[in-house]
């Protein structure tokens, strides 16, 4: 405990302004995280769920929520899997969450997995990790019964997160839950009792990189408890908040900042049907904080001004927006009556919207903000439980990433001419290795710093900007730098362009390096420009009328020589990040 009370007295002595929540309290570890939240919030809604499709949302307390970690967490150690290895796979889901806590505040380590992969995938995950059980949801049933069955694995428990009875050998939650609630009741406390060591490995997840090769990322207690006790001093998140659940909970992203975070802070969890209802949902629940990534606010904000530019509405918004940007120097928000609407499409009380994951169009940022909710970036790496930069909520700046949260330091290394190099974080919250990698955990992990592979530069209020990664930069064969990201990012800005990929191919006399840029074009915002029964010619001319405009303010090494019409998706990781290493996205 002196470690956690010595790391909020620095936070308490920090001078810096921006540092302006200081109310985290100490925690050891997920584990009285959770309990201390059950003491202070009890009575608070922790979970908002559905039951099924279409019903209503449910509340579940805090206090509710301990019971059932520690009565299924008692129904695990007396099966047997103390120290264990256990899995977990499904949807968002408070039977997602609670198998998570049960299986990391005492009982073993929690291995999560990734819905999206395919059996084969999954097979050498459970391998590679020596999972003894899995908790799935029902579809997830057929595979792992097989799995078990082929004898390759160390499984000795399957349980379905679904069902209403035990059969054919798997165990339902529920019943493991009731055996919990009577061992609890005879007296037996190995579960809430039990000693958790912060600094040795608790939780094992694997990453899906662009390149295809999965790496176990190693954490512990200490690493998740210092950004959760760290990140609140710069956002303030109320116990009265509600969490838009939405990203896949088995990253960290969502992990720690969508589930285990509002947890801490006494707030509550929404979770989304899925993304076809997200509009729907956040009518129901009206949430106040939204994680997400680019492509989901860049969808809900092109959306927006599609709509509003039907109804003939464009200049009149626009106009609204300029106004009260003025009036609100002054203290007076027009928006709470002529930006109701649009605030309505959010569910009316949003607040915070944050984005991570990738890089997003800044002026998006500034969109959401003219709206009158506050949107920002962070930054993150599974290696860092994610938090590696984070923007203050009263001084964000759109085209950052965010600075080091307190207690943690960024820094950059090898600095080329331009002020770019590398970005490296130290802190707490940096992994413990790469499981069973010592040659990569050596490669990223050098006195303390966590070198991330990603490249930008720091301005003069510590403020970090990504140019891109690393391993990515093409170099032509003048030797200079290009960084696909950032053309990317100007693309993106281009009102016909849903999404691209730049890479290089080499000229025809071999002589030069060709950027060429692959581009899936946004077909309503095309049909609007072109009109419907529009050609790819068409649509190629259109792009290169916009491009030109890039190519305008370029190095000549920098400029887009060449772009290709994409008419299929690209192949992404289950991130939904584009693969940059595959031939079939270079075509």
């Amino acid at each position: 405990m002196l470690q956690a009370e010595e790391f909020i007295k620095k936070i308490n002595e920090n001078k810096d302004p921006n540092i302006r929540y200081k109310q985290s309290r100490p925690i050891r570890d997920i584990k009285h995280m959770l309990e201390s939240s059950a003491e202070l919030y009890g009575d608070n809604t922790a979970f908002w769920v559905k039951r099924s499709k279409g019903a209503e949302y449910e509340s579940i307390t805090y206090a509710k929520t301990l019971a059932d970690v520690n009565a299924l967490g008692t129904a695990l150690i007396a099966r047997g899997l103390k120290g264990k290895r256990i899995a977990v796979i499904g949807e968002n889901s408070y039977e997602w969450s609670i198998s998570y806590l049960a299986a990391v505040c005492g009982t073993g380590i929690i291995v999560p997995l990734d819905k999206e992969l395919n059996a084969g995938e999954l097979m050498q995950l459970v391998v590679n990790a020596e999972v003894s059980c899995v908790m799935f949801d029902s579809k997830f049933e057929k595979v792992f019964k097989e799995m078990q069955a082929s004898g390759e694995t160390v499984i000795k428990m399957l349980v379905n997160l679904e069902s209403e009875g035990s059969k054919n050998g798997i165990i339902s939650l529920n019943e493991l839950i009731k055996e919990g609630q009577a061992a609890l009741q005879e007296g037996r406390r190995d579960f809430i009792d039990a000693e958790i060591n912060r600094e040795i490995m608790n939780i094992l997840l694997f990453t899906s990189g662009t390149t295809g090769v999965s790496k176990g990322v190693m954490l512990c207690h200490g690493n998740i408890a210092e950004d959760l006790m760290s990140a609140p001093t710069v956002l303030e998140i109320r116990s009265d908040d509600i969490f838009f659940s939405v990203l896949p909970v088995h990253h960290t992203y969502e992990c720690t900042c969508g589930f285990l975070l509002p947890l801490y802070k006494g707030a509550a969890i929404a979770y989304c049907e899925g993304l076809k209802y997200i509009t729907k949902n956040l009518a129901e629940i009206k949430p106040t904080i939204f994680l997400g990534v680019p492509i989901l606010f860049e969808n809900l904000y092109r959306k927006i001004w599609q709509n509003v530019r039907k109804q003939g509405k464009e200049s009149l918004l626009r106009r609204i927006i300029r106004i009260n940007k003025t009036t609100k120097k002054v203290g007076l928000d027009l928006g709470n009556v002529f930006l109701k609407d649009i605030r309505a499409v959010f569910g009316g009380r949003m607040r915070i919207m944050i984005c991570g994951g990738a890089a997003i169009n800044p002026e998006i940022l500034d969109g959401i903000r003219d709206f009158g909710i506050m949107a920002l970036q962070g930054y993150g790496l599974t290696e860092c439980s994610p938090i590696g930069a984070l923007n203050p909520d009263k001084a964000a700046k759109s085209a950052s990433i965010g600075r080091a949260l307190p207690n943690f330091d960024m820094k950059l290394v090898d600095v080329n001419e331009e002020g770019i190099g590398e970005i490296c974080l130290k802190g707490g919250n940096v992994m413990l290795g790469y499981y069973n990698m010592p040659e990569a955990t050596a490669e990223v992990l050098k006195d303390g710093w966590f070198y991330t592979g990603d490249l930008g530069y720091i301005d003069s209020e510590g403020y970090a900007y990504i140019t891109g990664r690393k391993k990515n930069v093409i170099i032509t064969k003048n030797g200079k730098n290009v960084y696909p990201e950032e053309l990317e990012y100007y693309l993106s800005n281009i009102p016909y362009v849903l999404e691209s990929f730049v890479y290089d191919r080499e000229s025809e006399d071999g002589f030069d390096t060709v950027i060429v840029a692959s581009i899936r074009v946004d077909e309503e915002e095309v049909a609007e420009a072109l009109g419907e029964g529009y050609t790819d010619d068409m649509a190629a001319e259109l792009l290169w009328n916009e491009v030109d405009k890039i190519n305008q303010t370029s190095p000549y090494f920098k400029k887009i020589k060449r772009i290709v019409l994409r008419k299929e998706e690209f192949e992404k990781n289950t991130s939904k990040k584009i693969k940059r290493f595959v031939e079939s996205n270079k075509q």
